[in-house]
């Protein structure tokens, strides 16, 4: 007899039938895709979007994406796929403990980030002189996953991916995609803080006394007690949020990072030539169309979608190196 045991999808889902909370996305009955297709023999609907997405190119892209150092010197600095981890760790934490879907919360903090331009929020402000509106990495991550990419992501974990960033005004559908957005403001905040003072930008004493007192040293000490919080006013009120006086805090930590961390007078040069490569860039192939791959040419865009779908796709290296070859 075998000391292992066989388990399919069925003992998955009824498994979460039987463990997860009331208010849980279970697989069974959701992972509605644009494509049908049949449920795989092992994995749920959730579990089948995570390694698809684990497995796409977008995700791999991510290493040589900027987080908020630009080419920072040593190894240790976080890029845009060591925050999206973090993320997904401190996620699939918060849904473990609410009892709720940690597939789905995995898929979607794995997918979260996977639009962000090059040189992160500042490839984004560039790409937004051509839109109408604000261009979104959110909206861009959904594109990926559905015309560049199309992997057939259930709704689910589109809309959490849709829904993660704080200024979207209509919130995810799940629980499990409102865990996303503290997950990723709780990551963010913790490995900025020990970037900003690896680079001696700033020192321990430097950040907010209500934030150490409230959270403890700054970096990644944060994590638990902003866990705890979520967890714990989730539980008193059935919705996923933090307390208001945590939430306070939290915010006012966050005001700090951008005062003295992003948007501080030293990132000034380097966000604006940052700017300056994603907006040349964006330029050269609005004028030479011919040059896009034919992997980002599609019939139903327009040709400046087209080509920001190109550029917004490139990593910092590669936008360096397509920049340096125009000039």
């Amino acid at each position: 007899m075998s000391i292992f045991r066989r388990r399919d999808r069925e003992t998955f889902e009824a498994i979460e039938r039987r463990e997860l909370a009331p208010g849980a996305t279970f697989a069974a009955g959701s992972g509605n895709r644009v494509d049908l297709e049949s449920p795989d023999h092992f994995r749920t609907a959730f579990e089948v979007d995570r390694d698809r997405i684990l497995f796409s190119k977008a995700f791999r892209r991510l290493k040589h994406k900027t987080q908020v150092f630009m080419n920072p010197e040593g190894d240790h600095y976080v890029t845009r796929l060591t925050h999206t981890l973090k993320v997904t760790q401190i996620g699939r934490a918060i849904s473990r403990r609410l009892g709720l879907n940690e597939a789905l919360t995995e898929a979607a903090c794995l997918g979260h980030d996977v639009g962000h331009s090059p040189f992160g929020h500042a490839g984004e402000d560039a790409l937004t002189e051509f839109v109408d509106g604000e261009w979104l990495h959110a909206e861009q991550s959904t594109r990926i996953f559905e015309v560049l990419e199309p992997i057939n992501l259930t709704r689910e974990v589109l809309d959490s991916i849709r829904a993660h960033p704080w200024k979207v005004p209509i919130g995810p559908l799940t629980p499990e995609g409102s865990i996303v957005r503290f997950a990723d403001r709780i990551a963010y905040l913790a490995h900025d803080a020990e970037d900003a003072m690896r680079a001696g930008v700033l020192e321990k004493h430097d950040f907010p006394q209500t934030g150490i007192n409230r959270f403890g040293p700054p970096g990644q000490a944060w994590i638990g007690p902003m866990v705890d919080a979520v967890v714990e006013e989730s539980l008193c009120t059935s919705k996923i949020g933090m307390d208001d006086t945590s939430l306070i805090v939290m915010n006012e930590i966050r005001d700090f990072m951008f005062e003295r961390v992003y948007l501080r007078a030293e990132m000034e040069p380097p966000l604006l030539r940052a700017q300056k490569i994603v907006r040349n860039l964006v330029e050269h192939f609005l004028m030479h169309p011919s040059e896009l791959p034919d992997t980002y040419l599609h019939k139903d865009a327009d040709i400046l979608t087209q080509v920001i779908d190109y550029v917004a796709g490139m990593t910092d290296r590669f936008a360096v190196r397509s920049h340096d070859r125009i000039q």
